[in-house]
């Protein structure tokens, strides 16, 4: 077996960093599941496991509720005791203080989101953070062509069973590309992780530090859907999302107010990037079965899952659920395999022509591109033709502004074309945009624009298109 085994230092770590620890695997095979016979697990606390980061490393760090918030702590403590500079830090959205992102830490730390979260906001929109524009389904080929080459990848799993296999629980999305590129691999052990299927499983034999620091997941939600969101969630459930549907909810309250309304559906399954504690009242109720899947029949498929404590309870040791690769969750031609797919997105702001803004508020960034045009392209190729992209928003702000607008704010990002675009709904109503031409689509979003704003969304639409918006 042993001259089946081969050191390998990637050049960057062995020239650059110098690492005492050559990482030891299977040449012919980058999986992180295999056992490797004969190598011994170091178990070490967070400050010693991180100490292996340098000046220039650059390093991913495992988002959502698997965020790994000692292990993320010590980083910025090492990097700031030690006089680090240039560390590259990279990830979709994370849980927790985000301290290496904070004022102080400049010049040490720099991040690089994927899908900006809240605690990486302030950072971006400061300067002191980067943002990348990208594809969710597309993050993993970043690390699996060698685009960016991850020395460090900071990691939470659930503990080791029996036969030494840990897993990713609630977040596999582009981490496992991340620890199958990585030089160096530290895992927080943390019983409160659940243990999930699919691809979520790594050996212990693969981590090259192991720390065990047990922590509560962060938590998301909770808050019951606005009477406005509501309305939404009730025309979209009653009108767009039929029987033996597949179903994707992007993130946002009022996909979850989609869900609330889907008690009396039968036969739902769940093919979505993200899922939350929405789904567990529908299965209870056997709303949702998978039963008419094509892809992985009879159960769920996410990529990441973020919720309350009940959801990690759902999640933990359960088969009913899969937890996969974001490259094959989110890849539009296994999505336009299922039955019905239905993609639930939120959106920020809508122009008369169908531009959709997701990402932005003018040029403060907010989130990311993530999942939506994924999804949204996957239903409309769906292959039984029944197929719902669906985007949604309130009619109006919080100041009372309209989100449906003659032309979208300075600097502000299309997310999603004017072509990808289908279906829009408020608490107005739906107003269908395929195969519309630009006057017509004027007027179907100004039917369901908050009654306040439409007369001078009309009168803009004619300066616009120097015509007046009509249904024929």
């Amino acid at each position: 077996m042993a001259t089946r085994c081969f050191n390998v230092v990637r050049n960057f770590a062995f020239r650059q960093l110098k690492w005492d620890h050559r990482r030891t695997f299977y040449l012919y095979s980058p999986e992180p599941i295999h056992p490797i016979h004969g190598k011994q697990v170091k178990w070490t606390n967070a400050e010693e496991a991180v100490s292996v980061i340098r000046s220039g490393s650059k390093v991913f760090v495992h988002g959502g509720a698997a965020t790994p918030v000692a292990l993320v702590n010590a980083m910025a403590e090492h990097g700031l005791s030690h006089s680090l500079e240039g560390v590259e830090v990279m990830h979709i959205h994370t849980e927790g203080p985000g301290t290496y992102m904070k004022p102080q830490y400049e010049g040490i730390f720099r991040s690089n989101s994927f899908f900006i979260g809240e605690n990486a906001r302030e950072a971006v929109n400061d300067g002191r953070a980067d943002f990348t524009p990208i594809f969710l389904s597309e993050v993993p080929l970043i690390f699996r062509r060698k685009i960016i080459r991850l020395d460090v990848a900071l990691i939470s799993v659930s503990p080791p069973d029996s036969h030494g296999f840990c897993s990713l629980g609630p977040s596999v999305d582009c981490t496992r590309a991340a620890i199958q590129n990585a030089s160096y691999i530290i895992g927080q052990v943390n019983k409160h992780m659940p243990r999930t299927f699919g691809d979520a499983m790594i050996h212990m034999t693969h981590f090259d530090a192991l720390v065990q620091e047990d922590m509560p997941l962060p938590e998301l939600g909770g808050q019951k859907p606005s009477e406005v969101e509501a309305d939404i969630g009730q025309i979209i459930a009653s009108n767009l999302v039929q029987d033996g549907a597949t179903l994707q909810m992007g993130i946002g309250s009022i996909p979850n107010a989609v869900l609330d309304c889907l008690w009396s559906h039968r036969d739902l399954a769940i093919h979505s990037e993200m899922f939350s504690d929405g789904i567990i009242d529908l299965v209870e109720q056997g709303a949702i079965t998978n039963a008419r899947k094509v892809i992985h029949p009879g159960k769920i498929c996410g990529g990441f899952a973020m919720g309350s404590e009940r959801l990690y309870t759902f999640l933990d040791n359960n088969p009913f659920v899969v937890m996969c690769d974001i490259a094959f969750v989110n890849n539009v031609t296994i999505i336009s395999q299922n039955p019905r797919v239905t993609a639930l997105n939120s959106c920020i702001e809508v122009d008369l022509t169908g531009q959709v803004v997701a990402d932005s508020i003018g040029t403060r960034m907010y989130s990311g591109v993530g999942g939506q045009v994924d999804f949204l392209r996957g239903a409309a190729l769906c292959s039984d033709g029944l197929g719902k992209p669906i985007l949604a928003l309130p009619s109006t702000t919080k100041r009372g502004e309209s989100k449906i607008v003659p032309f979208i704010k300075e600097g502000a990002g299309v997310v999603t074309t004017r072509a990808h675009v289908h279906y829009i709904v408020t608490e107005f109503g739906i107003a269908s945009l395929f195969g519309k031409n630009l006057r017509q689509r004027a007027y179907e979003l100004i039917q369901i624009a908050h009654p306040d704003h439409r007369q001078h969304l009309e009168k803009a639409a004619f300066d616009r298109l120097k015509c007046m918006p009509l249904p024929y």
